[in-house]
């Protein structure tokens, strides 16, 4: 985010200690009445090259525990009142699955939450089993927020000195502890402050956590192995572009000997049809890095590979590398790594922008800011689903700004062709006073480079070979300053980082990388459709790395799920009210702005369910124009877009903004306007100039395209009509203009239907888009643009809109079932008897009580149909989210009254 005037994050929130209330309800996580059951002790095998997580812990607040740290570490510790905790857990996190606090969705339940208690240390203690004590055994982890002593059976084997930052990798050998029987590890989780600790914070994208996220966010791994271990097996592939007719592959990996004698070891490796061996000998406790490359095993030249593309672009193939090492005969330790093969560049084009090209072919990075869970709760489907709808919108990126995910959400991306931007996050300790950066991070001293070091190491060496990662961000607002950049530059060179690396995602500059080729401009707040087009600011040119038009107000159904009725009605009735669920920034804090365009628009609101409504078509009409301006511009000779991030694809918890899908995955005008924006082949409009253009995402031309433009006042009056005949639009992201509207119409009124339909070859129709537009115009102030938005000083004329007729929409649908997925087909008709479109008609799955079942994946949605037209749209969900219940369908829209038919 760009630099704050005011550090609303840090502004202190109410405390009220409140007791034990009702079991956590909310989305993905379930909570639970308090339990003191002891965490499940984990059973560690005995096989060499084994690597097992610990299942979970119990844990408790220092200031309730009086025993000494070789007391509690020590097997047998009863642990007593303490709390049961999963294996990635904050301690907050914990709390809330055992049901001692109320939904922190809702409402301001969680500022009643004490910060208080989580201003002292916490422990976390697990028991693991171990049988043979032959073997080696290593305590391997990070994640840790913000720092740990670490105890083993009674002996402390870390100091918190040295296990501290969210991102440092450590590897204990705790041979010599273990026992045959049952082992303890216990961890001192130091409280979290990311204005002075280098782990993780929230800026202002939601109400941070009382907890500040303190706790164990990865997996604890035991490991098991002989004399020689293996580590940091990876591969370098090196693509022929722009032919893809040949790849070569180095495989690299260390072998350490961790005896005090010399060994002999064997390393064989397996990669796909070619195995490969070598005899390496080993002093005491030396370490070498073993390179397999084409010169010596030609197998690892590859002809014809199977080249993994971003979807859409081609498929998504994966390679598996396996490594073995043996000493006499017997295996020692085991290493796996599954990569992709694909070349990514990113120079900088004529206009100092950063120009991505995947495999050759140069693409145009449409994505969105991606939060974790407010509590950094993991969840792999919740997360599945996430990436699913990320393809279903046809975004190809996601930008991660710190808050880096585990291993599971790159093997995700990687498997559904969903490009990744990670990098450090700003404004906090990341950005801490750095070139004069004013942040509220506090400076950094001379402890923190070796922290930073090992972060940027252990991070390149867990994402270098998911094909899903293009780049990494070594700043966020702003580029490192020398030190912190060569700091960063030395530890990718040592890991065999593949991928460009950009000094900011704004556009800033450090000394050896130069320009980031990003500029990140905003906005943030409020603006009309028509900003998108300027070739200025936040409009569509270069690489804007987060921006969108703010407030994202999520459906009825999601608001009721998390406001009370006295804050629904401040929601539409008072635009200066402080929204909790907006942002605890002073800036953000309230929908002032957002409000007055709405009214301004479309009319003052006259209820909730008005204000709603009108919500949605503002969010659509915004969110379509966004990418449809920067979609146009990609090939535009003068200044062209290179990439757009939406701010934000998601949020990590129930919000009002900054969302093209809640927090209960639920889709509303913003997700349906990015989807339509995103379709392969698409026809659009141009706010700039009054073009109707034609855009092909696909790789191949799209010829004998038929483009036809209609414009009707709201009551169904046609009152312009022309159809263009025999286009042909390259692929690859090309665009064509079919034709340009008239400035003015005779008889059209200042609020108009504008419908484009797009028919191929064969007369299917392939694409349909509708806008409401106004003869009036919105007009900008540039010349008070601030760096979160740019004042609209006279507002378009949408209220016309508020006129058409109401029409009736029949809907039939049905419903079948196979192998755990449900596909519900709906057609909808407008069986008006007038001229009157059904505007922005929507369609929702639903349960037997009326509620939505989620997530679902559209076909298409919110459509407008005219009367006597119908669309058919498929809805694919997962059959268990029906949970027994027969489905139903909700249909309504602007001007469509709401009723529900069965789907069954």
């Amino acid at each position: 985010m760009p630099p704050r005037p005011a550090l609303g994050h840090r502004y202190a929130v109410t405390v009220l200690v409140i007791g034990l209330l009702a079991a956590l309800t909310s989305g993905a996580w379930a909570g639970a009445r308090h339990r003191t059951s002891p965490a499940a002790v984990t059973s560690v095998p005995s096989a060499a090259g084994t690597t097992t997580p610990l299942t979970g812990y119990a844990i408790q607040s220092s200031a309730k525990v009086t025993d000494s740290a070789t007391t509690i570490s020590s097997p047998g510790y009863p642990a007593q009142g303490w709390y049961p905790a999963g294996p990635r857990s904050t301690v907050l996190a914990a709390l809330l699955a055992d049901g001692v606090y109320a939904d922190p969705f809702f409402s301001t339940n969680q500022q009643q939450i004490p910060k208080a208690d989580f201003q002292v240390p916490w422990w976390y203690r697990s028991d693991f089993t171990v049988q043979d004590t032959t073997r080696r055994t290593f305590l391997d982890f990070s994640g840790v927020i913000s720092a740990a002593d670490v105890y083993v059976d009674g002996h402390q084997v870390a100091a918190a000195k040295d296990v501290t930052g969210a991102y440092t990798h450590h590897e204990l050998d705790i041979t010599s502890l273990v026992r045959s029987g049952t082992n303890t590890v216990a961890f001192r989780i130091q409280p979290n402050d990311p204005d002075k600790d280098l782990t993780m914070g929230w800026i202002d994208w939601l109400q941070p956590p009382p907890d500040r996220n303190m706790g164990i966010v990865r997996d604890v791994l035991v490991r098991r192995g002989g004399p020689v271990t293996l580590r940091d097996a990876h591969v370098l592939t090196q693509l022929a572009v722009p032919s893809l007719a040949s790849a070569e592959l180095t495989v690299k990996a260390q072998a350490r000997n961790d005896t005090d004698a010399p060994v002999t070891a064997e390393i064989t490796g397996t990669l796909g049809a070619t195995n490969f061996t070598r005899q390496v000998p080993l002093a005491a406790h030396e370490s070498k890095t073993v390179t397999f490359s084409p010169a010596d095993t030609p197998g690892l030249h590859l002809t014809a590979p199977k080249v993994w593309w971003p979807a859409g672009m081609g498929g998504q193939p994966l390679y598996d590398l396996d490594l073995t090492a043996s000493v006499a005969g017997t295996t020692s330790d085991t290493a796996h790594d599954s990569f992709g093969i694909r070349d990514v560049q990113a120079p900088l084009n004529t206009d100092g922008a950063r120009q991505y090209r995947i495999n050759g072919r140069k693409l145009l990075i449409k994505g969105g800011g991606w939060s974790p869970d407010d509590f950094l709760r993991w969840d792999s489907r919740y997360a599945e689903d996430r990436l699913r709808y990320a393809v279903d919108l046809g975004l190809n990126t996601i930008r991660l700004e710190g808050h880096l995910e585990p291993d599971e959400f790159f093997d995700l991306a990687d498997r559904y062709g969903v490009l990744t931007l990670p990098g450090w996050e700003c404004c906090d300790k990341w950005e801490g006073d750095v070139n004069g950066a004013d942040e509220p991070g506090d400076p950094w001293t001379d402890a923190d480079y070796p922290v930073a070091k090992a972060s940027m190491t252990a991070e390149a060496a867990r994402l270098r070979d998911h094909p899903s990662v293009i780049s990494f961000l070594i700043g966020s607002d702003f580029a490192p300053d020398a030190k912190i950049e060569k700091t960063y530059l030395d530890a990718l060179e040592a890991a065999d980082w593949p991928d460009p690396v950009v000094s900011a995602a704004s556009d800033k500059s450090s000394p050896q990388l130069g320009s980031s080729g990003l500029k990140m401009t905003g906005p943030y707040d409020w603006v009309p459709p028509d900003y998108w087009y300027a070739k200025r600011e936040g409009g569509a040119t270069g690489f804007n790395s987060e921006t969108s038009a703010g407030p994202s107000i999520p459906t009825l159904d999601t608001l009721r799920r998390m406001l009370t009725p006295a804050e629904l009605d401040t929601l539409w009735k008072d635009p200066a009210a402080k929204q909790y669920h907006r942002s605890p920034s002073p800036v953000f804090g309230t929908l002032k702005i957002y409000d007055a365009a709405l009214t301004g628009r479309y009319g003052a609101p006259t209820s909730l369910s008005d204000y709603v409504r009108k919500a949605q078509l503002a969010q659509y009409e915004n969110v379509r124009a966004q990418f449809e301006a920067y979609e146009r511009g990609a090939t535009d000779t003068s200044r062209p877009s290179t990439g757009v991030i939406h701010w934000m694809f998601n949020s990590g918890w129930t919000s009002l903004h900054w969302q093209l899908t809640d927090r209960y995955l639920d889709e509303g005008g913003a997700y349906f306007g990015a989807k339509k924006a995103n379709e392969p082949l698409h026809i659009q409009y141009g706010y700039d100039d009054r073009s109707v253009a034609v855009l092909n995402h696909r790789h191949t031309a799209a010829t004998g395209l038929t483009a036809r433009a209609t414009l009707f006042n709201p009551d169904g009056t046609q009152k312009y009509d022309k159809t263009v005949t025999g286009l042909t639009v390259g692929g690859d992201g090309a665009h064509g203009t079919a034709l340009t509207l008239p400035s003015s119409v005779s008889g059209l009124s200042s609020t108009y239907l504008l419908r484009l339909v797009l028919t191929d070859a064969a007369g299917k129709e392939v694409s349909r888009n509708v806008y409401w537009l106004s003869t009036r115009p919105d007009t900008l102030d540039w010349s008070g643009t601030t760096w979160y938005y740019t004042p609209t000083t006279s507002y378009a004329d949408l209220k016309g809109l508020a006129s058409m007729a109401q029409v009736p929409v029949s809907a039939t649908a049905a419903t079948q079932a196979s192998d755990g997925t449900s596909t519900t087909t709906v057609t909808l008709r407008n069986t008006g008897s007038g001229k009157t479109p059904a505007l922005l008609t929507d369609v929702h799955l639903v349960d037997v009580q009326g509620q939505p079942v989620l997530p679902v994946r559209w076909s298409d949605n919110e459509v407008s149909l005219w009367p006597g037209e119908s669309a058919t749209l498929t809805a694919t969900y997962r059959t268990a989210d029906l949970h027994g219940s027969v489905p139903g369908v909700r249909v309504s829209g602007w001007n469509t009254p709401e009723r529900t038919v069965p789907a069954a």
